[in-house]
């Protein structure tokens, strides 16, 4: 039903793994983002449009959004410690600028509008399934910033223009555009470069999703029917553990696939990061079906067969793996 799309942010961690996914569907793909992080993750491809582009420049957008039939909307200073490093500068990008980013989409002739909001909006829950319906109660600006652009997004909800939030879980696998900032992807790099993780804190509840069911679910979201999305909120997280038990399952991995390492210790010291949330999927599985399709663990394989194969050299010290020193270095502080 719907050829082109248009993903805001599309050369970063998620969007480098979509825009392939999306080119090899049969879509035609333009990428707009402003190439923080450069654009080497992208593949070379006919279909391909890559515009360097602010998403605070409207104007620039909204000639971008000329001809496209659905945007997803990823470009964000993405996580805590990013955010913080400018919160003026991150709140122009992650708020000021959303709802005229929304008009302008509308305004071009745009026919869905897809956002990617972030579970991390419920802040610390003692709920045993946090629901789509679990007030908002974000601990950081980068959490409150998110959550804010939600109802902007659906007060332009119209039968033509069909808006939808996704509020996924923390996303962890291999990536073209590799962020070892995450989770997961930290305590894989430390357990095969260190021989040991360090946990902070370990009792917090933490969903996490592996990178290519996210690509997934936003292919599944061009495609399904409009009444079925138009207007939703939607978790996208089948996986909840413990901080603990993903340092866990991750040796476990390590371990297996590089026998030759020995035994890799699990280190614990206290963390002042308490968000803590345990999210229900159920929402998304019976309006579309959706089902992940891989586990923490699949993630974790992939980055070891990432590192065997030479995909992240000098993991440790490298700044492009790491959001805040990548922004860090372009004199944001």
């Amino acid at each position: 039903m719907y050829k082109n799309i248009l993903i805001t942010g599309g050369a970063g961690y998620v969007g480098s793994v979509v825009t392939p996914q999306l080119l090899e569907a049969g879509y035609n793909v333009t990428v707009y983002d402003i190439m923080y992080f450069g654009s080497e993750g992208l593949p070379k491809h006919p279909n391909l449009s890559v515009i360097t582009g602010d998403s605070r420049d409207t104007g620039k957008l909204a000639d971008a959004f000329k001809d496209i039939d659905v945007v997803l909307h990823l470009a964000c200073i993405s996580n805590d410690p990013s955010f913080d490093l400018d919160e003026n500068l991150s709140k122009t990008i992650n708020f000021d600028c959303f709802e005229p980013t929304v008009i302008a989409a509308k305004e071009a002739g745009v026919k869905r509008f897809v956002y990617c909001s972030s579970s991390s909006v419920y802040g610390v829950s003692d709920q045993p399934n946090v629901t789509e319906d679990h007030p908002l109660v974000p601990l950081t600006l980068y959490n409150k910033f998110k959550g804010m652009c939600e109802p902007l997004l659906f007060k332009h909800e119209s039968p033509d223009f069909t808006c939808v939030t996704i509020r996924p879980a923390t996303i962890c696998g291999f990536s073209p555009r590799m962020r070892l900032d995450l989770t997961v992807n930290i305590l894989t790099n430390h357990a095969i470069n260190n021989n040991k993780i360090t946990v902070f804190g370990g009792e917090q509840l933490r969903p996490n999703l592996h990178i290519n069911d996210m690509a997934d679910l936003y292919q599944l979201l061009l495609e399904v029917p409009s009444e079925k999305i138009a207007g939703q909120i939607f978790n996208v997280g089948y996986e909840n553990h413990s901080i603990m038990n993903i340092a866990q399952m991750v040796r476990k991995v390590v371990m297996e696939e590089f026998p030759d390492k020995g035994e890799i210790e699990i280190v614990t010291t206290p963390s002042d990061d308490l968000r803590s949330y345990h999210i229900n999927s159920d929402k998304i599985y019976n309006a579309l079906g959706f089902r992940t399709k891989r586990t923490i663990e699949d993630a974790v394989r992939d980055l070891c067969a990432a590192f065997k194969a030479g995909k992240l050299p000098d993991s440790m010290t490298q700044e492009n793996y790491f959001n805040v020193k990548t922004m860090m270095s372009q004199g944001i502080k």
